[in-house]
């Protein structure tokens, strides 16, 4: 309680700038593809079609992480960082200026080679997400499909919106907890004040380093808060998702 209780929410206006963004080109993305997917392995290679949701998840969570990497670095070192000396904190787009030293004199060229800082650790995103969607979809799947096959062709709001949410519930408490030696090394990256040590990290270097200070204990710091968020948050994104996409088809339906 060093700095208020208020701090507990530090970041929150980056966590909403970045979860608008990143599920509308996750969720859509992955339809997408596991729909162009599954036809094409249901016609040509059916024995594939089971790995389909791991390809389709991995590829749409690749896209997303990409796009909007930039936002997630700001969301991380703002609820890493302590207030400023006036008490307040910089918002999304004063942290990520503070990420880069534009160079006074310096050609336009230089200054946007500054700007790689702001894609500073997202091997380290990549190899925590993709990890994360390989394991998440093929796990929620199968349970998603088991659940509404017991509710047989009576699918409703509520049917849909329990289903999906159970089945993102395990699925994601389960991928949060395989990968979390990846969010520590994730973290540990994003918050590294040195930009010459910030370069030259890697995601094996930064694990190596966790592992030598802290060992296993080290490696799955703060295990529980990751498990206990993304559980109940794979949970809400896939059910709510899922009950906007079954209205609109009623609806469409039912006018036509």
């Amino acid at each position: 309680m060093q700095e208020g209780f208020t701090r507990l929410w530090r970041g929150t206006n980056a966590s909403l700038a970045l979860a608008v963004p990143s599920v509308g080109i996750y969720m859509p993305c992955y339809d997408i593809f596991r729909n162009m997917m599954d036809d094409f392995t249901t016609q040509n290679a059916p024995n594939l079609t089971p790995y389909v949701p791991l390809a389709a998840g991995t590829l749409a969570r690749s896209l997303a992480c990409i796009s909007c990497y930039p936002v997630e670095l700001a969301r991380t070192r703002m609820q890493a960082f302590r207030a400023t000396q006036k008490g307040m904190l910089p918002g999304v787009w004063k942290t990520l200026l503070g990420v880069i030293k534009p160079l006074n004199g310096a050609s336009l060229l230089q200054n946007l080679h500054n700007y790689r800082f702001w894609w500073t650790g997202l091997g380290a995103q990549l190899a925590r997400d993709v990890p994360f969607s390989a394991i998440c979809w093929p796990t929620l799947e199968p349970i998603r499909r088991r659940l509404l096959g017991l509710a047989g062709d009576e699918a409703s709001v509520a049917t849909i919106l329990g289903a999906n949410f159970s089945a993102g519930f395990a699925a994601g408490t389960l991928a949060a907890a395989a990968t979390c030696p990846l969010d520590v090394a994730k973290t540990r990256r994003q918050i590294e004040k040195d930009p010459e040590r910030a370069l030259k990290m890697t995601t094996r270097t930064t694990l190596l380093e966790i592992w030598r200070d802290g060992g296993l204990r080290g490696l799955f710091t703060g295990v529980g808060p990751r498990v206990g968020r993304a559980g109940p948050s794979v949970g809400i994104v896939v059910s709510f998702y899922e009950v906007v996409k079954y209205t609109i088809y009623y609806r469409h339906h039912t006018s036509s």
